[in-house]
């Protein structure tokens, strides 16, 4: 179904429950068929021609049923079914980035892409319908842990994973700073789970930050594209134009995305003006939209190399992707995470919002982003054994290829 008709059908569910609860609508279990029939049609007016059929009287015996019989009266919060209502339509789709926010969720949310909020600081993922860790922060009690993309969170605080949404762990890892949560987690090469106890904090989480390697190569480690990535990637390019550097090893590691529009502006700093940054993909019903580079290309002539991982998605997916597409820069690492998706935020009346996968992403020669990632041109894995003794084999190749350039 398209997004417009979904949202038409959001509104009507609002309509069926909120005109359930002022009247009733007078209709019970024994009412007549013309009655059913015209409740319908009252019902699917403006819902489109895909929803005509439907017997919208079934919400209303659902809903009247459990008034009647569920044992526990003291848990019917009119309000919450209402947004439980929203939320089911929602889950039907069957897209783990497309979710229905009820207004506390929003707030957490427009949090989250401000880059400020209290939690463990990791964003998570789902993989073949199993919740795993796309990256732990920088800087984040997660991180302190030694929690890594890639790890399959199996419970949260005792309760197993395997039925929540993205959005329900979310909320269960979140919390006041000072409290815990304990992590079950499994990890690649382990026989079994391990418990991973974390305590909350704020986490504030950097855009960047950049160094001098061997006087000349300039390391950018960028950790997301947030609001203020963009800013800051700018201020840290004219550091780096002042400096000895002429190599730039940029490294999206660890990097679960942001903006597009912040990808698309560091993108332009890299390629030249007019370059094909990413192709935003709608389906066979709507033309493809094109986002290109928009100038002020002044790393473009730069020799350098790309760092990904399990932890690089989306917005540092399709940065990757556009710069080895335009400039043949190769990737060095593992193969990114694969959140290729599009998703648009509908913000509503009542502080609510719903969160939409309205496409997918194409790197500039037309790769699919979605679920396979992009697979590095070098491959090389960081071991249980690099990390104990702090070693970086990735970025040691990356460091060896620039020096082989003169």
């Amino acid at each position: 179904m398209e997004t417009k008709g979904w949202q038409k059908l959001l509104k009507l569910v609002a309509v069926i429950l909120l005109l359930c609860l002022g009247t009733g609508l007078g209709f019970y279990f024994g009412q007549e068929e013309g009655e059913r029939k015209a409740v319908n049609q009252f019902f699917s007016q403006g819902a489109g021609e895909d929803v005509s059929n439907l017997d919208f009287t079934l919400f209303w015996e659902t809903w009247q049923t459990l008034k009647e019989k569920f044992i526990d009266k003291t848990k019917f919060d009119n309000q919450k079914m209402l947004y439980g209502a929203i939320a089911g339509i929602v889950s039907s789709l069957d897209d783990p980035y497309t979710i229905f926010m009820n207004p506390e969720e929003s707030e957490k949310f427009m949090e989250d892409v401000s880059g400020k909020f209290e939690g463990i600081g990791m964003e998570i993922g789902q993989k073949k319908g199993q919740l795993q860790i796309i990256t732990p922060l920088e800087g984040t009690p997660a991180q302190r842990a030694n929690l890594r993309a890639g790890d399959k969170i199996i419970k949260i605080d005792g309760v197993f994973t395997s039925d929540m949404t993205i959005d329900d762990a979310v909320s269960k890892i979140r919390g006041k700073k000072g409290t815990a949560v304990t992590l079950a987690i499994f990890r690649e090469g382990w026989n079994n789970t391990k418990d991973f106890k974390i305590i909350r904090d704020v986490i504030e989480v950097p855009s960047l930050k950049w160094e001098l390697i061997d006087d000349n190569i300039a390391y950018i480690e960028l950790y997301q594209f947030s609001e203020k990535a963009g800013y800051d990637f700018k201020k840290a390019s004219l550091e780096i134009l002042n400096s000895s550097a002429d190599k730039i090893i940029l490294d999206l590691r660890n990097n679960p995305g942001g903006y597009l529009e912040v990808s698309r502006n560091i993108a332009s700093l890299f390629m030249e003006k007019g370059s094909l940054v990413a192709i935003e993909d709608f389906g066979d019903k709507t033309e493809s939209k094109k986002y290109i580079t928009d100038g002020n290309n002044i790393f473009s002539s730069l020799p350098m190399v790309i760092l990904i991982n399990q932890g690089s998605a989306s917005a540092s997916e399709i940065l990757a992707g556009a710069l080895r597409d335009n400039r043949n820069i190769k990737l060095i690492g593992e193969t990114s995470f694969g959140k290729g998706s599009v998703q648009e935020v509908k913000n509503l009346k009542d502080g609510s919002s719903l969160k939409v996968t309205v496409a997918k992403w194409l790197t500039p020669k037309g790769q699919s982003i979605s679920d396979h990632g992009l697979v590095p041109d070098i491959e090389i894995e960081i071991t249980d054994e690099d990390y104990q003794t702090d070693k970086d084999p990735q970025l040691d190749k990356a460091i060896e290829i620039l020096k082989e350039i003169r």
